[in-house]
């Protein structure tokens, strides 16, 4: 931007710009600590359509991602069927560990299990087991068919298929599968070393249901199905392990020694991510924890947290964490910094969950720019109560925004919706809460012991669900980043550092005038 003259009178560039850089806002010697809501981006130039906006991100170093959202580890928010749900919508969901080592591996192997690709492993039986035998296999496995093999294991010769179709008018479940199967002969196959994309295509084309995948000796090697493939269409932008196809998934772990098992345990099930679930991440449990990972497990990326200070953050990025996490007591049924006076700035009314908890805007900031120089992802963890906390997390360096409540209410979280005074209503608690450590105890007496509480219980409203919520964030978040001239998120942050982007402080007034008001009454929808 260049100076302007108009008339008798010259604006220089400095006088042109409104507002402030990020930089001077928060790097203010003596600046008090700030909220989302105490925050406002200025719009920037638009010469492009939102539909040209790009929201890939990383949840870590090693791990990209299609949007930049994650479900929280929390008992009321993430089991196996919203960490599929956000693999398959291009996110992230990280397994709780409220729960004994096993339970939480099951909860990995559903993920794992749900889109395939190769099924390195799959259910095989031999030609001398009877249709019940199957059919009992089907009732455990929930697969509706299998490949058939001499001795019945996998690398063993392939000799034919059996489907639902070849047994369904079966009336003897005792007769051999031999004498149902669909011969070797009149099989479709994949040869080993085909690439996924290549499997894909040679179902696409025969109209097959399977294709097993063998060696030059005709021996099993692998088996893709039809069910795979439909998947692939349908979520384009799933979150999945390039090589296997493989949904990705994170799992919540301790700081502690006794937690080494349960890591152990994870990572043999294939988990993706360890999240190490800690209130105050500058531990030296924690980092020795981190080392312990990285060097055991290589191949295993490892977040760290959680953090509010460049301090905490430092002692993290050095022992070789691949994310961070940000937020202390920020969550909206958290009340970590009322019982424990430990955090950092921010808005909180937690006696119920619908009163917004906000996470510290300038934690976000300062340990964004210090992981940057890292090459390490943040994530804003708490406090995520509506796009405009997103956007702003998002715009302060946060690569990816970690959600409790919001995701709480969704279709896909555990536990049952319920009605009251009208409305259809879920459950939702921190994992600090009495009630989330009397369930830890109801499924280990041994798993918690008796600790003080820093977090409350309460009820989030019914979103639908999660395949029609995580598009309306997206989109939202498109038109934020449209707003302020940005094309993705690698260029938000860039000019955001750079100064290009400014904001303004709000006062009380002003964020009241900037949401709903002045109305008798007024209904919100999130979908049309």
């Amino acid at each position: 931007m260049s100076s302007v003259t108009i008339g008798d009178v010259t604006l220089s560039e400095e006088e042109l710009q409104d507002g402030f850089s990020a930089e001077t806002i928060f790097a203010t010697p003596g600046s008090r600590g700030f909220t989302f809501d105490d925050i406002i981006a200025l719009p920037g130039s638009i010469d492009f359509g939102v539909e040209e906006v790009a929201l890939d991100t990383r949840i870590t170093r090693n791990i990209p991602m299609a949007f930049p959202f994650a479900s929280a580890a929390m008992d009321t928010v993430t089991e196996s069927k919203m960490a599929i749900a956000m693999a398959l919508q291009g996110c992230i969901g990280v397994l709780h560990g409220n729960c004994p080592p096993l339970e939480q591996v099951k909860l990995v192997q559903r993920v794992k299990g749900y889109e395939n690709g190769f099924i390195s492993n799959p259910a095989v039986m031999s030609p001398t087991c009877t249709v019940a035998d199957l059919d009992d296999l089907k009732a455990e496995r929930n697969i509706s068919g299998v490949p058939i093999t001499e001795d019945g294991s996998i690398g063993s010769k392939l000799v034919g298929l059996c489907t639902k179709r070849d047994l369904d008018l079966v009336d003897e479940r005792h007769e051999p599968l031999s004498e149902h199967m669909t011969p070797v002969d009149d099989l479709i196959l994949g040869r080993e070393g085909c690439s996924l994309e290549e499997a894909q295509e040679i179902i696409k084309v025969s109209k097959k249901g399977y294709l097993p995948i063998v060696d030059a000796e005709g021996n099993l090697c692998a088996l893709t199905t039809r069910t795979d493939l439909l998947k692939t269409r349908d979520f384009p932008h799933s979150t999945k392990d390039p090589l296997t196809g493989k949904l990705r998934v994170a799992a919540a772990v301790g700081a502690g020694p006794d937690d080494r098992d349960r890591i152990a345990m994870l990572v043999e099930a294939g988990v993706d991510v360890l999240v190490i679930d800690e209130r105050n991440g500058d531990t030296t449990e924690q980092i020795d924890q981190v080392r312990h990972i990285k060097a055991k497990y290589p191949k295993v990326d490892v977040i760290g947290g959680n953090v509010v200070t460049r301090s905490q953050a430092l002692a993290l990025l050095d022992a070789g964490v691949d994310a961070v996490r940000v937020g202390m007591g920020a969550g909206s049924v958290s009340t970590t910094q009322q019982v424990r006076a430990v955090g950092r700035a921010q808005i909180s009314s937690v006696y119920h969950v619908r009163a917004v908890g906000r996470a510290q805007i300038s934690a976000v900031y300062h340990v964004s720019k210090l992981a940057r120089a890292y090459g390490v992802p943040v994530i804003a963890d708490g406090g995520i109560m509506n796009t405009g906390c997103g956007i702003k997390a998002l715009g302060m360096g946060a690569s990816v925004l970690m959600m409790g409540s919001l995701l709480a209410g969704t279709e896909e979280a555990p536990g049952e919706y319920f009605y009251q005074q009208g409305m259809r209503l879920k459950h939702y608690h921190a994992l600090t809460s009495v009630e989330s450590q009397q369930n830890a105890r109801a499924r280990d007496a041994a798993m918690a012991a008796a600790k003080g509480t820093s977090g409350v219980s309460g009820v989030v409203v019914d979103r639908g669900s999660l395949h029609r919520f995580v598009p309306y964030m997206a989109q939202s978040v498109r038109h934020g980043f449209q707003d302020m001239g940005v094309k993705s998120l690698a260029d938000l942050h860039a000019e955001v550092y750079e100064g290009t982007i400014r904001f303004e402080i709000r006062s009380p007034s002003a964020q009241k005038e900037g949401g709903v008001h002045d109305l008798h009454s007024y209904s919100r929808k999130l979908y049309a």
